[in-house]
């Protein structure tokens, strides 16, 4: 049984590109539905397939979904490419211990991921149900994921 990894992705560019992503994603919702089974569109090469897609305002190219163990990163670059728009995608599958974001911009991809030793930077105290890093206490750890990184872009901008 697969880990399923959480993605969204928000891709970026003319409102008419956009509207046909929108219609892109749609039909890959409306077909994986009938077929009961994950996704690719047919100029998309690559073996990592969307499942459950969800998009939660018609307006807006923004989109969840899940897919086996791994985001699709490239396939989504090339849905890009075929649009002629950028993205941003963000993904997590903590079992793996996958947390990062991609982002597309002017026919660059940059990837940034936490490490394995940047999970072991915080705690989970069991008795109260909260987190430790860097002598703070958490409810979450997505609070803390988001500050390492956050904190590893900005080591990458500098």
């Amino acid at each position: 049984m697969a880990n399923w990894c959480n993605n969204i992705v928000t891709f970026e560019g003319d409102s008419e590109k956009l509207k046909s992503i929108n219609i892109l994603f749609q039909q890959m919702r409306e077909k994986e539905k009938a077929e009961e089974c994950g996704q690719l569109p047919d100029f998309v090469k690559g073996d990592v397939y969307f499942f459950d897609i969800i998009q939660e305002d018609e307006n807006e190219s923004i989109f969840q979904y899940g897919t086996k163990w791994t985001p699709n990163i490239k396939a989504i670059q090339q849905i890009a490419d075929h649009f002629g728009v950028e993205f941003i995608h963000e993904y997590e599958e903590l079992g793996f211990l996958i947390y990062g974001r991609a982002i597309y911009t002017n026919g660059t991809l940059t990837e940034y991921d936490l490490e394995d030793e940047d999970f072991d930077k915080y705690e989970f105290n069991e008795e109260e149900c909260t987190y430790t890093f860097a002598d703070d206490i958490y409810q979450s750890e997505f609070e803390i994921l988001e500050i390492l990184l956050e904190d590893k872009i900005n080591e990458k901008i500098a």
